[in-house]
């Protein structure tokens, strides 16, 4: 893509950004204590944010499952558009992440409303199915991407219809439509975007999203 036409969508992102996606104080400190402990500096942008929470606002979710929570920037999002019996359960591999995102999280008002349990997702997923916990209204899907195919099995066991089953990064810079030998990670999301497509379970889409490079977000429905 061209360095202008880079430069034109990242253009259109800030205004979408000013216009609809101001952050306030909680989701700047956010990101600055996420940064100043040190991690990656792959959180969602408040684009995308804004996305996430005008989708579960709008699928009237209660009840959200994110599988990868980082730094609680997009839980905070996510939370945000939860009622006020709603519940968001986040999991997330680092003790050091759920510890700032604690913080965070706490900070934004929401900490009543997210529950946060750390350990490997797929060993998550499993002891929620095991405790047969309700389904989930909402899914937000943002981890280690090798594992896209595997978290969308859980997800559609763990959901009813009707709930919403959202992926990010899946379009990881048009690396999936192209030849990317090797990147197990692109080889994954692509069976991920395959299999949304496809499912008759499901109805999907692949939106892209742009900011500094080119991604998307992966919108499914549970029929």
């Amino acid at each position: 893509m061209p360095a202008e036409s880079n430069h034109l969508l990242l253009q259109v992102d800030q205004y979408i950004e000013a216009l609809c996606s101001k952050q306030d104080d909680a989701l700047l400190k956010a990101i600055e204590d996420s940064d100043r402990a040190g991690l990656p500096q792959i959180h969602v942008s408040p684009n995308e944010g804004k996305l996430l929470y005008m989708l579960a606002r709008l699928s009237g979710a209660k009840r959200i499952l994110e599988i990868g929570l980082l730094g609680g920037y997009s839980a905070i999002w996510l939370a945000r558009a939860l009622p006020k019996d709603g519940k968001l359960i986040s999991l997330e591999l680092e003790e050091k992440h759920a510890q700032v995102a604690r913080k965070n999280i706490d900070r934004a008002g929401l900490g009543s409303k997210v529950e946060i349990r750390v350990g490997p997702a797929l060993d998550g997923l499993k002891k929620i199915a095991q405790a047969k916990e309700e389904p989930f209204d909402l899914v937000f899907i943002d981890a280690d991407k090798t594992a896209y195919p595997e978290y969308l099995d859980w997800s559609l066991k763990l959901t009813r219809p009707g709930s919403v089953i959202l992926a990010d990064n899946v379009i990881r810079n048009g690396k999936v439509v192209g030849n990317a030998p090797g990147d197990a990670s692109v080889e994954a999301v692509r069976i991920y975007n395959r299999r949304v497509a496809e499912d008759p379970r499901l109805e999907a889409l692949l939106l892209p999203l742009m900011r500094e490079s080119l991604d998307g977000l992966a919108i499914a429905r549970v029929k």
